[in-house]
């Protein structure tokens, strides 16, 4: 994926020369993506004019400056997450048709339908990143976001013969080369329409329902769209935008998709379409009150089936673990505390936080989340905070925070460069952001870290961990944390 972002920037300014190998291999790759996408036809030699028109659609569909050319914006464009369905339909958009063409007609076909108003859904299998709780909850709603607008009703099916099947796959899933999944970024999911009725999400992708990583159910409820017949929609604001859209105080459906899904289906029986804003479906809980109350041990171990988001040692060697609106503690002999809601001990927190880590000087807690951050004394929130440490250099949401003894100092992760912070000023240090390239063998984006009383530091990434050597300063070990890592508390009974 980098490797194809640099051949195409390269290209920017030169779109066919023909004579540089990297030009000429920049413009193979966005051919590549210009035909999987239904903007050229695949197998065939094109020319400038043709290749140039082929742009001219996908930055009007993007909306994007309509100019043909390979310019950046265009390079960044393609590298975007989004679905891996075609924009358009190849026997409908021709090669050097007008940019400006009206293309509602393409916003669904009528032989792409089906022919009644119930409709059953199966959950194949599940990311391992959520609980199956969560999943389920965000599939009903996502459902539910359609029908509010249509005529049709939704329930999820008791045997396997359901209309509509969503599954989770990694890499090639017998769908064709082209539609393998790529990991993180890149394409994150494609559909069937009607009658194959399937979704696939690509189950490498850090899936998330609470803000941190990539929002589930904005992408189940776009590819459930298409299962109902839907294309991709020009607009940027349309939930069938081929580019995901971010949840906000707006309706997650407008006009162009309440459209197209009533002239498939009509309208609701009671003649009003009911829309909610974005920022309804923005969280979905761990669990509810609706779960099993009496399942202490599948509550009590709720982070040990899914990812967390921060885990930390106190000065006391007590862990924390930290997932969604709860924290667990586990003592130094082991024990596991119940789930405990953490705004309930560090008053003015938000949910859903970011990063963690405690100083190993002081005791103190650190917390983050977007582009602020918390300080606290015990349960005690420091005089001043929360601040927004983004304006001192840090980055806006962090993958991971963590003490690092040998400095003295806050080291926060993000991507592919890390941050030294001092931890009282919170200001970044001289010579920073560095190269994630330092930590040799830690993979960008993890999702959590800590130094162990032993001395190794340890990062976290969906169901694997990577054990970091500060003597050799590198990773000298990784696995499967719920079955090799003992002390977090997943092996009790």
């Amino acid at each position: 994926m980098r490797a194809g972002i640099l051949y195409l920037l390269l290209a920017v300014m030169t779109l066919c020369s023909g004579t540089d190998p990297a030009t000429e291999e920049a413009v193979h790759t966005a051919k590549v993506f210009l035909e999987k996408y239904g903007y050229l036809k695949e197998e065939k030699d094109y020319s400038t004019s043709q290749l140039a028109a082929a742009l001219r659609d996908f930055q009007w569909s993007s909306n994007l400056p309509v100019s043909g050319e390979l310019n950046e914006a265009t390079v960044l464009q393609m590298h975007l997450p989004r679905c891996g369905m075609k924009d358009v339909s190849q026997t409908n958009w021709l090669l050097g048709s007008p940019h400006y063409t009206n293309k509602r007609k393409k916003r669904y076909t009528m032989k792409n339908k089906w022919y009644k108003r119930h409709l059953t859904y199966q959950i194949v299998n599940w990311p391992w990143y959520l609980s199956q709780h969560q999943v389920r909850k965000a599939v009903k709603v996502a459902f539910q976001l359609w029908g509010n607008v249509s005529s049709l009703t939704f329930s999820e099916a008791v045997s396997d013969s359901a209309d509509i099947r969503l599954a989770f796959f990694d890499g090639e899933h017998n769908d064709g080369a082209r539609h393998a999944f790529d990991g993180p970024g890149g394409a994150l999911a494609h559909a069937f329409f009607p009658r194959r009725g399937e979704a696939h999400f690509d189950n490498a992708e850090h899936w998330s329902l609470n803000g941190k990583g990539r929002n589930l159910f904005v992408v189940l409820a776009h590819e459930i769209g298409h299962t109902l017949g839907l294309q991709h929609s020009p607009f940027k604001t349309a939930l069938m935008s081929p580019y995901y859209k971010k949840l906000g105080k707006d309706y997650v459906l407008n006009f162009d998709d309440i459209l197209a899904i009533q002239n498939l289906y009509g309208a609701p029986s009671s003649g009003k379409p009911v829309q909610l804003p974005g920022k309804e479906f923005a969280t979905f809980q761990d669990w509810s009150e609706e779960s099993n109350g009496d399942a202490v041990g599948e509550r009590k171990r709720n982070y040990c089936q899914s990812m967390f988001d921060a885990i930390t040692w106190d000065l006391k060697h007590t862990l924390y673990i930290f997932k969604g609106r709860y924290y667990w503690t586990i003592s130094s002999h082991g024990n596991v505390s119940e789930p405990q809601l953490t705004q309930q001990r560090w008053k003015k927190l938000p949910s859903f936080i970011e990063a963690a880590t405690v100083s190993g000087s002081d005791g103190k807690f650190y917390f983050f989340k977007g582009g602020k951050c918390w300080r606290y004394k015990g349960s005690n929130l420091e005089a001043g905070f929360p601040l927004k440490c983004s304006d001192n250099g840090l980055p806006r949401h962090p993958d991971t925070a963590l003490y690092f003894q040998p400095l003295g100092h806050l080291v926060v992760f993000k991507g592919e460069k890390y941050y030294v912070i001092n931890a009282e000023s919170l200001m970044v240090e001289p010579y920073y952001p560095r190269s994630l390239q330092d930590w040799k063998g830690v993979p960008r984006s993890t999702n959590a870290v800590l130094t162990h009383p032993n001395g190794s530091v340890y990062f976290f990434k969906g169901e694997t961990y990577w054990r970091f050597d500060q003597d050799n300063l590198r990773v000298t070990a990784s696995g499967k944390w719920v079955q090799d890592l003992s002390w977090l508390g997943c092996h009790t009974s």
